[in-house]
C-alpha cells in the first residue's frame, strides 16, 4: 500500500485507524474457485503454523526468560490484593449483590425492549468510549445487552480492586494497571462473534475477511519468530529522507553516539544564536520532521533559526558500556563544541524533548558547575527531572523488576526496542493494541500507511550501562532533584544552579511525562521561567503546528508551587503554543546575522540529512 493517510488539519490521534481502510470492491469468484482457495489457504495455514510453533519453541530455549510483564511480579501483586479483599467479606458480598441487581434490571429491560417497549440503558456508555461506536451496539437488542453486560462487569471489577484498604501504592498501581489490561482484553469488540462490524464484513466477503485476517496474524507471528509483533503501519510506505524526514540539511559532525545535523536556511537573516535540539533516544528524532506541513524543524528554520539536531545512534552490544555521562559528553556538549566551530558563535539556545530534556537539564547543571556560559536559554518539551510521580511507567519500575531487566541487559548488552514499545503500547492498549487486532486480524485489513505510526514502530535500543543508571538514579531513586544526588563526569549536579531563561511546554494528557511532574522543575531552576501547558498528549500536544488550529494551550505568568493552582488561574488560548514560544525565544536570539549554509564552515558536510544513523532499524 502506498497511500499516505493523515488526519484533518495535520493533527494526530491513535484512534480509529482501521476506519480509514477497506475498499468496497470485492472480486467476484465462483463457488468452485472459492472452495479451491479455501483448501489451499488451509494447507498453507497449517504449514506456516507448524513453522511458527517451531520458531517459538526455539526462542524459548534461547531466551533468558525476561518479560516486560513478569508473571511472578504481577502474581505477587494480585496475591496481596486477594489477601486484603478476603479480609472484608462483607464488602465483597455487597459489591456482588449490587452487580446482580444491575444484571436483573438489564435482563428485564432487554425482555421489554424485545417486546417493543421503549427503553433506557441501564449502563449507558460514556461519550468518550470509542469501542462501541457502531450503531448496532445501540440499535440491536442482543448486541446492546452484550455491551451493557460487559460495561457493568467492568465497573464491578474496577470498583472491587480500587476500593481495597491496606495496599501500598506500588502494589495498588500494579493491580489497577493489569486489571485494566485484563478488562480491555475481554471487550466483546475483540472477538469476531461478538463484534457486529466484524460479522458484517465476514458475511459480505463470504468469510474472506477472516481468512485474510488469519493470514495477517500468521505474518506477524512469522515476523516475531513465534512472538506476536502487531503491524501498525505499512513498513514499505516510508523511507527517511525520501517522504519523511525530508527537511534539507547536512550532517556536519558525528561520533559513536550521534550525528549532528545542520539544516539549510530559508531566510536571508537568521538569529545569531543557533538552536540545538536534543531529542529523546528512546525513539528517533524525526518525530520533529515527519512531513513539511507538521515539521517543527522546518517551521523553526522558517522562523529564522539556524537549527541543529542530534540524531542518536541505534546502539548494539558494542556500545553496551556507554553511560549517561557519555550521552552528555558525546551528545549536547560535543554538539555545542561543533556548532561553535561551524558558526563561530559560542552561544546557543537549547531544546530538550522527553529524556533528551532530562539530559539537557543535567548538561546545564554540569555547565553551571564548570562556569560554562555558552547555553543562553533552554526549552523543555514534556521533560521530567522530578520522578516522584512517573505516572503509569512506575508500574514497571521497582527493585525487583529493574533487577530482572539488568540481568537481561547484561546478557544482551542492551534493551531491545520491542520491550520499550510494548510498555508504551500497554499504557494505551485500546488504541495501540486492540484497535489493530480488530483491524488486522478480525477485519482482515492491511495496516495503513501512516507516518506517525511508522515512526512509532521505528524505535531504538537502550545501552545496558546508560539505561540501568537512568532507571535507578532517576526513576527509582529520584536523585536528580537533590543537589549532588546524581554525579556525571565527576560533577555532582545541582539543578538549582541553572540560571538561564527556561520555557517549558508540557501536555495535559501526557501518559509518559505527566505534566504535574514536569511542573515540579519550576520550583528548582533559578533563572526566569515560563510554563505552558498544551492540550492533547506526549506527541500530538508537541507536534501541533499553528496551521492545524487544534488543541489550544494554557499560560499563567505566575508560578505557584502547586500545579493545580497554576492551572486553576491559567488563561486558555486557541491554537498552537509554537507562536508563543517563538515570541519568547526571539528575545534570546542575540541579534541577527547572515544565513549560514551547512558545510560551508570549518566542519565540512559528511552526508545529506537525515544522515545514516537514523536509517538503522532495530530489526
Amino acid at each position: 500500500m502506498s497511500m499516505l493517510v493523515s488526519l484533518p488539519e495535520g493533527g494526530y490521534s491513535y484512534e480509529s485507524f482501521g476506519e480509514k481502510l477497506m475498499s468496497d470492491n470485492q472480486e467476484q469468484k465462483t463457488p468452485t474457485d472459492q472452495q479451491a482457495e479455501m483448501v489451499e489457504a488451509y494447507r498453507s495455514f497449517c504449514e506456516r503454523s507448524q513453522s511458527i510453533a517451531q520458531a517459538f519453541m526455539e526462542r524459548q530455549v534461547e531466551s533468558d526468560g525476561y518479560q516486560v510483564s513478569d508473571p511472578v511480579v504481577v502474581g505477587k501483586a494480585f496475591m496481596d490484593l486477594a489477601g486484603k479483599m478476603f479480609s472484608d467479606p462483607a464488602g465483597l458480598l455487597e459489591a456482588q449483590t449490587k452487580l446482580w441487581q444491575q444484571y436483573t434490571e438489564l435482563w428485564g429491560q432487554t425482555a421489554r425492549r424485545m417486546a417493543g417497549e421503549d427503553f433506557e440503558a441501564v449502563r449507558p456508555q460514556d461519550r468518550a468510549e470509542k469501542r462501541f461506536k457502531d450503531e448496532s451496539w445501540t440499535e440491536d437488542a442482543i448486541y446492546d445487552f452484550i455491551k451493557q453486560s460487559y460495561l457493568m462487569t467492568s465497573d464491578w471489577i474496577y470498583s472491587s480492586v480500587r476500593n481495597v484498604d491496606g495496599l501500598d501504592k506500588n502494589t495498588s498501581d500494579k493491580v489497577n494497571f493489569y486489571t485494566r489490561q485484563f478488562v480491555n482484553a475481554l471487550s466483546p469488540t475483540n472477538f469476531a462473534l461478538t463484534n457486529p462490524k466484524v460479522m458484517r464484513e465476514a458475511t459480505e466477503t463470504n468469510g474472506e475477511s477472516l481468512l485474510k485476517g488469519f493470514d495477517n496474524l500468521l505474518n506477524d507471528l512469522e515476523k516475531g519468530k513465534g512472538e506476536l509483533k502487531i503491524s501498525m503501519s505499512d513498513q514499505d510506505a516510508f523511507t527517511p529522507g525520501e517522504n519523511i524526514a525530508t527537511s534539507k540539511g547536512k550532517v556536519i559532525y558525528q561520533n559513536e553516539l550521534m550525528q549532528l545535523l545542520q539544516y539549510t536556511p530559508s531566510t536571508e537573516k537568521v538569529a545569531k544564536r543557533p538552536l540545538l535540539i536534543v531529542p529523546p533516544w528512546i525513539n528517533k528524532f524525526y518525530i520533529l520532521d515527519l512531513q513539511p506541513r507538521n515539521s517543527f524543524i522546518k517551521w523553526a528554520v522558517d522562523q529564522g533559526h539556524t537549527v541543529f539536531v542530534i540524531s542518536w545512534v541505534n546502539p548494539d552490544e558494542n556500545l553496551s558500556s556507554k553511560t549517561f555521562d557519555d550521552y552528555m559528553l558525546e551528545g549536547p556538549l560535543a554538539a555545542i563544541d561543533a556548532i561553535e566551530q561551524v558558526t563561530g558563535v559560542a552561544e546557543v539556545n537549547l531544546i530538550g524533548y522527553c529524556i533528551g530534556g532530562t539530559l539537557t537539564a543535567c548538561t546545564l547543571a554540569y555547565m553551571a558547575d564548570k562556569g560554562d556560559k555558552r547555553a543562553k536559554s533552554a526549552t523543555f518539551f514534556t521533560s521530567m527531572v522530578d520522578f516522584s510521580d512517573p505516572g503509569e511507567l512506575g508500574v514497571f519500575i521497582d527493585e525487583e523488576q529493574i533487577g530482572l531487566l539488568e540481568e537481561h541487559m547484561l546478557e544482551t548488552g542492551y534493551l531491545e526496542s520491542s520491550h520499550m514499545s510494548q510498555v508504551f503500547n500497554m499504557m494505551r492498549d485500546n488504541d495501540l493494541i486492540w484497535s489493530f487486532v480488530i483491524n488486522n486480524y478480525l477485519m482482515g485489513r492491511e495496516p495503513i500507511a501512516f507516518d506517525l505510526l511508522y515512526w512509532n514502530s521505528d524505535s531504538t535500543r537502550m545501552p545496558n550501562m546508560m539505561h540501568s543508571f537512568y532507571l535507578r538514579e532517576m526513576y527509582l531513586g529520584n536523585k536528580l532533584c537533590d543537589p549532588g544526588g546524581v554525579t556525571l563526569d565527576g560533577v555532582g549536579l545541582d539543578l538549582s544552579k541553572i540560571d538561564v531563561p527556561v520555557y517549558w511546554v508540557s501536555t495535559i494528557d501526557d501518559h509518559i511525562a505527566p505534566w504535574k511532574s514536569t511542573y515540579a522543575a519550576t520550583n528548582i531552576y533559578s533563572g526566569s521561567k515560563r510554563f505552558v501547558l498544551s492540550g492533547s498528549g506526549h506527541i500530538a500536544g508537541v507536534i501541533n503546528p499553528p496551521e492545524a488550529k487544534k488543541y489550544g494551550y494554557w499560560t499563567n505568568n505566575s508560578l505557584p508551587s502547586d500545579p493545580e493552582v497554576w492551572l486553576e488561574k491559567a488563561k486558555q488560548h486557541e491554537g498552537s503554543w509554537w507562536n508563543d514560544w517563538q515570541k519568547w525565544v526571539g528575545k534570546q536570539a542575540g541579534g541577527s546575522v547572515k544565513a549560514r549554509v551547512p558545510g560551508k564552515g570549518k566542519l565540512k558536510a559528511l552526508e545529506d540529512a537525515p544522515g545514516s544513523y537514523v536509517k538503522v532499524r532495530a530489526s
